[in-house]
């Protein structure tokens, strides 16, 4: 039995929503979405704070090729958190919500999944990676015909065939509008006069420079603003504009506005700039005050930046977030380094990482499971600088493995298999004076292979960490390698051997006390061989026994497999209905966690529950949207015979039904369908639901574990070296 799928949907698929009035642009907007229709590659260029990535993001959104029924598969990817050219192709999968559990690259999986489909690609904030990005774009273009790419930067691609659009600074009316726009926002009515024009022309039409300025009118009057500018213009240039470069006017607002800052709103202005991409109070809290800037000081200093326009707020699934665009990010980190604070702040947002990594692998199991996938998946950007920082610099190797190992539930169970895998061989190459450090991240290492039918280095990473493991006495580790053996040999159809290794691991987490997800999981994969062996009876009681520990928890993720193995064994004993009833259940939870494989598995035996009832064509329409989801997990059914069985049946009952030619017009049908649709058709009437809106299982509330979410992260890994194994 194996988990979830690769790095994972959702993050950007859509343009964010706009949350102040968009002004003007209305002839560039048309001109652009001209462009799209005529050019298959268009770059928009531009100074930082001229509005590129919001006008884009507009064109997408409310542009005339933004209807979403046109079959147009979207994604936006934002570039500026990522630092390794290397993970450009992980973003590009995730923001255009493709999952692939196999161990393909992802380039070869953007390919396969794109091929023959229109998509539109915005590649947004590539400048510092633009070598990376031309080359993944020119492949892509010439490979994928259907494929149209949006790219926004302040330097072009340089490819051929690329329609650059440059986009210059708002005209005078418009720019006097957003500034009066902005200034009501906060309540506060600004008549279009001669010194609004005339700070507006100063700021040249650049919406960053505009909004910084029109932050300050609670304290300012549009005269007392201009006076301020020329002052600073003058100390800029030494005396006249003349010779003033153009666009100096961002660097003039944003350094006027850092200026005009009392000393704690720049000290953590600069400290902000150590996230990377959004960030909520109680992380703000804890990186960045200390030397100057109490804790509790935090929130007010934070709101007279959100004030300013120096940091916008927006409400996401898991509650407010911080963001700072990120020219104004830019600003903060030289100021950062130049008061050689930037390592300390460095090191206290890994240690705030590491803690929250600690904290969700906790709660993992428990019925706060749909909050931490939502808040890893938030928290994203920001624990991927943490690893990158920890094995950056060799000190610090045994914390990244600790942090690779520990997210192993977001690898896992939340579908960011190669990414992960990634991750986890960059750390277990690194020698560290904390063993078990290393050793959870060869188990989590050999786990993730497993999953991706990568067997020889699943094999190689679990025989080096259960040599190590006995070598060091660590009982822990030898518990998970031998798990996850036993997960590798049910997969390649040595029931005998898995039975005896699964065995023998839950003995063994039973002498050490321990519990969790992994440990469930090793219950349904042990119920699993039983199962394969005749003894329904045995199978259905350890995965009754998940079921009510589960509940009991309120895990959903470990639940949703034993869901399977119960409803496989209900189907053997003719239970048709109650096995469909326990896979829709099993269905829609796998679904909502981005559980690739879950998923699959649940469809391939609703088909067989299809054909069984009398409904040969849908069985086939279902095996065939299964047939083209396998595709992204990787070897169909693993390749295993005890696994391809009740497929086998169900095809031979639905060919005999159907004929081979209405057989195979099913499948093509079904072939057809994405994931969310096939999950959709498979559910019925139900449809899916969010994980969200799933109903909370038995047991405790989840307000029972609200406390914990609001701990501050643990900082003992960084005081022990990270020596959790399990």
């Amino acid at each position: 039995m194996r988990g979830p799928q690769s790095p994972g949907p959702r993050a950007d698929a859509d343009p964010p929503l706009e949350l102040t009035a968009f002004v003007g642009r209305s002839a560039e907007l048309a001109e652009l979405a001209s462009a799209l229709d005529r050019f298959r590659l268009v770059t928009v260029t531009g100074v930082g704070g001229v509005g590129k990535s919001r006008l884009a993001a507009r064109a997408v959104r409310c542009g005339p090729s933004a209807d979403p029924a046109d079959g147009v598969l979207r994604g936006r990817v934002e570039l500026a958190p990522v630092r390794d050219p290397q993970f450009v192709e992980y973003a590009v999968l995730e923001a255009l919500g493709l999952t692939d559990h196999t161990a393909r690259t992802p380039r070869e999986m953007l390919l396969e999944h794109l091929a023959g489909r229109p998509a539109l690609l915005v590649l947004d904030g590539f400048e510092h990676l633009v070598e990376a990005c031309a080359e993944l774009t020119a492949q892509l273009l010439r490979r994928l015909p259907e494929l149209r790419v949006l790219a926004v930067g302040r330097r072009p691609l340089g490819l051929a065939g690329e329609r650059l659009f440059p986009l210059a600074p708002l005209a005078e009316d418009e720019a006097v509008e957003l500034f009066t726009d902005r200034a009501l926002a906060q309540g506060l009515r600004v008549a279009d006069g001669p010194e609004v024009r005339e700070v507006c022309r100063h700021l040249e039409g650049i919406p960053l420079a505009l909004e910084l300025a029109a932050g300050r009118l609670r304290a300012l009057s549009p005269a007392q603003l201009l006076q301020r500018l020329d002052d600073r213009f003058r100390l800029l240039t030494g005396g006249g504009r003349d010779g003033l470069p153009r666009h100096q006017a961002l660097r003039t607002a944003i350094g006027w506005s850092h200026e005009l800052c009392t000393p704690g709103e720049r000290l953590l202005w600069a400290r902000l700039s150590v996230f990377a991409q959004t960030f909520d109070l109680e992380a703000a809290e804890y990186v960045c005050s200390g030397d100057g800037l109490a804790a509790e000081d935090v929130l007010d200093v934070l709101s007279e930046l959100l004030a300013q326009s120096v940091v916008s707020l927006e409400e996401t699934a898991t509650g407010p977030r911080y963001r700072m665009l990120d020219t104004v990010r830019a600003y903060g980190a030289d100021w950062l380094a130049a008061t050689g604070d930037a390592d300390r702040l460095r090191r206290r947002h890994r240690d705030w990482y590491l803690g929250l990594a600690t904290w969700c692998e906790l709660d993992w199991f428990s019925p706060r499971q749909r909050e931490v996938a939502d808040r890893v998946e938030a928290e994203l950007p920001n624990l991927r600088a943490a690893l990158e920082y920890c094995l950056s610099e060799p000190e610090e190797a045994h914390l990244g493995q600790y942090l690779a190992g520990s997210l192993w539930f977001c690898w896992v169970g939340c579908g960011r298999l190669a990414e992960g895998r990634r991750w986890l061989e960059r750390s277990a190459e690194l020698e560290s004076q904390y063993e078990r450090s290393r050793l959870k991240a060869l188990w989590v290492l050999g786990y993730v292979a497993v999953l991706q039918g990568d067997t020889v280095p699943a094999l190689k990473a679990l025989r080096e960490c259960r040599d190590r493991a006995e070598r060091s006495a660590d009982p822990t580790a030898v518990a998970y390698a031998e798990h996850r053996a036993g997960c590798l040999a049910l997969v390649t159809d040595d029931m005998a051997r898995a039975e005896t290794l699964l065995r023998s691991a839950l003995e063994r987490y039973q002498e050490i006390g321990e519990l969790n997800s992994n440990v469930l999981m090793g219950q349904v994969e042990l119920a699993m061989t039983l199962a394969f062996q005749g003894d329904l009876p045995g199978a259905v009681r350890l995965c009754e026994d998940v079921r009510r520990v589960c509940e009991d928890h309120g895990e959903r993720w470990a639940r949703s497999y034993a869901l399977y193995v119960l409803a496989y064994a209900a189907w053997l004993e003719g239970g048709a209905e109650r096995a469909r009833e326990l896979l829709a259940d099993c269905l829609g939870a796998a679904h909502a966690f981005h559980d690739l494989l879950g998923s699959v598995l649940a469809i391939e035996l609703l088909a067989l529950v299809t054909a069984t009832q009398g409904d040969p064509a849908e069985a086939a329409v279902l095996q065939g949207a299964a047939g083209r989801m396998w595709s992204s997990v990787g070897l169909p059914l693993f390749g295993s015979a005890y696994y391809n069985a009740p497929h086998e049946q169900c095809e031979a009952t639905a060919r005999r039904a159907l004929g081979d030619a209405r057989y195979e017009e099913c499948l093509r049908e079904g072939a057809l369908l994405d994931r969310a649709a096939a999950v959709t058709r498979a559910l019925g009437r139900g449809g899916v639901r969010p994980l969200h809106a799933l109903p909370a299982p038995r047991g405790r509330a989840p307000q029972d574990h609200a406390e914990a979410g609001k701990r501050e992260p643990a900082a003992s890994p960084t005081r022990k070296g990270g020596e959790t194994a399990g």
